[in-house]
């Protein structure tokens, strides 16, 4: 695990970078972070607020 901050991807990014940046932060791959979000998403539907909520509060680099 990374010791780097939470950061939006500016360069791995489909929508806001939420997701490329928390692959990024954590080491992961940002193909699984996405499945995984969207996949949360159509199940529960919560995801995507959060979602949208971390696309405002967490910083781009």
């Amino acid at each position: 695990m990374s010791t780097s901050r939470l950061h939006r991807s500016p360069v791995d990014r489909w929508i806001g970078g939420v997701c490329g940046g928390v692959a990024e932060t954590y080491g992961w791959d940002p193909v699984i972070v996405r499945l995984v979000a969207a996949a949360l998403g159509l199940a529960m539907g919560w995801p995507i607020l959060f979602y949208i909520v971390a696309w405002i509060v967490i910083p781009q680099v």
